[in-house]
């Protein structure tokens, strides 16, 4: 008996050597076939304006949840009177007369931008087009016959699958790491709403944004975009674009230079068992909608406030995370069919999607409003009744007309937001922000709570820079 146990283990532990062995080398003819493909990426910013590259969110408290961070390897030193700012990352060519494709943040407010081929040729590239919300870019060098990477498909990829990503983590170029997929379909929040990411194990970091994620077969499945991280060093949390999102986005970015996005006009939550419960659901499913925006694409349809939105356009809406993605890949308008649930009962409706209204389209006009930067790095104005109105009549706040701070734009700080609190105190208008931010401690993080363009908020905290000492109090 123990003879046969024996030998039984013996021979598992020869196929699992065999298996391990065939990977590597399956891992090594996939490596030799991608390598020509992928690039490295360097920045540069000329003179002293301030940085808009959101490698990574720091300067946090210790006692905040683990922080998203971009990374791409950023040189610069902050702001204020420095001289160029320098960064980088990853890219693969995707079409042999030298069409490439990386990440928006990595080359985001770039003054040059060097593409680096595998073979040590280098290339001052073109900026096609880029989009913040798909965090993807289209470059253009001057080369022909160059190597390519295909697009695949994520439909039939499934968690526990073997993937590689290739890049340049901290300027190590054609570095090649591996890992398996671990969940598909995760969100990022209101930053990236319109991204189903892929979540991997790679071993990614700074550096590596932008560069592709490979199936054994050779397809890129997604593009590298970003790492959960306490520390900013990877710990098994890794996050890529899907290539439909991005090949939809290069599509229109070489078709219009820009990308449209469908908007329904809800804002929505998740359906808890309470809710599930209370609606006579047998589980809980769906996106529950608790606003529907005047005017919007959902209105005309018949969706109304409590409703849960079980499918969109023939696929199932599991979370509520799961609708923004579906909405966003649809053109502005297309009619989509809705399947929501009301109070038990069933109902498919028709809606034909209006044009999503980016953030930073609502800018504030009136140059001689503006305060001066100020502690925060940040320059704010009143609230005009006009915009009081378009923001849907927030109590008190003031509007954010520029960014100036690094780390505000690192932590997720926009123009056209609306400051209400800053570290928990009301603001009331522009007396209340400028007695408030006066009286803050030098080196400590604030919390802001902001209102966006579409009604949502959010806490935002970040650690501003220290003023130099001939800047204004």
């Amino acid at each position: 008996m123990l003879k046969r146990i024996l030998a039984t283990a013996m021979l598992i532990t020869v196929l699992m050597m065999q298996y391990a062995q065939a990977a590597r080398d399956d891992f090594t003819d996939l490596v030799e076939q991608s390598i020509p493909a992928v690039v490295n990426i360097e920045t540069t910013r000329f003179g002293s304006r301030p940085s808009e590259q959101p490698e990574e969110r720091s300067g946090m408290p210790e006692d905040l949840p683990e922080m998203f961070r971009r990374f791409f390897d950023p040189h610069g030193q902050g702001p204020r009177g420095r001289p160029d700012r320098r960064g980088g990352g990853s890219g693969f060519i995707i079409e042999e007369d030298g069409l490439v494709i990386t990440n928006h943040h990595v080359i985001d407010g770039a003054d040059e931008i060097i593409v680096r081929l595998a073979d040590r040729r280098e290339f001052e590239a073109e900026l096609v087009g880029s989009d913040a919300q798909t965090d993807i870019a289209v470059l253009r060098i001057d080369a022909d016959g160059l190597p390519t990477l295909e697009f695949g498909e994520t439909q039939s990829l499934r968690p526990g699958e073997w993937v590689i990503a290739i890049g340049s983590p901290f300027q190590f170029e054609q570095s090649v790491t591996a890992g398996i997929v671990s969940a598909k379909g995760r969100t990022q929040g209101a930053q990236q709403q319109y991204v189903p990411f892929i979540q991997t194990d790679v071993a990614i970091n700074r550096g590596n944004s932008g560069g592709p994620l490979i199936r054994t077969d050779g397809s890129v499945v997604g593009i590298n975009s970003w790492i959960l991280s306490s520390h900013g060093g990877n710990i098994g949390l890794s996050f890529s674009i899907p290539v439909e999102v991005a090949m939809n986005s290069v599509e229109q970015l070489l078709e219009h230079g820009r990308v449209r996005r469908g908007y329904l006009g809800v804002e929505i939550g998740e359906v808890t068992r309470d809710h599930a419960d209370a609606a006579d659901l047998d589980r809980p499913v769906g996106a529950l909608v608790s606003r529907v925006q005047p005017d919007s694409a959902a209105e005309a349809a018949g969706v109304e406030v409590g409703d849960i939105i079980l499918e969109f356009n023939g696929m199932s809406v599991e979370r509520s995370g799961d609708l923004p993605p579906m909405v966003g890949m649809v053109r502005p308008g297309s009619d989509v069919e809705l399947v929501v649930w009301r109070w038990g009962e069933r109902k498919t409706l028709t809606a034909s999607l209006h044009e999503l209204e980016e953030d930073d389209m609502m800018v504030p006009g009136d140059d001689e409003r503006a305060e001066p930067t100020n502690a925060l790095g940040l320059v704010v104005e009143p609230l005009s009744s006009e915009m009081r109105q378009r923001m849907g009549d927030p109590e008190g706040g003031v509007l954010i007309r520029e960014v100036e701070s690094d780390n505000a734009y690192r932590a997720g700080v926009r123009r056209g937001q609306v400051i209400l609190m800053i570290n928990n105190q009301r603001i009331g208008g522009m007396d209340d922000f400028n007695t408030i931010v006066e009286a803050l401690p030098e080196g400590r993080t604030v919390a802001l709570l902001v209102q966006r363009s579409d009604g949502n908020t959010a806490f935002i905290a970040y650690q501003p820079e220290v003023l130099p000492e001939d800047s204004p109090d």
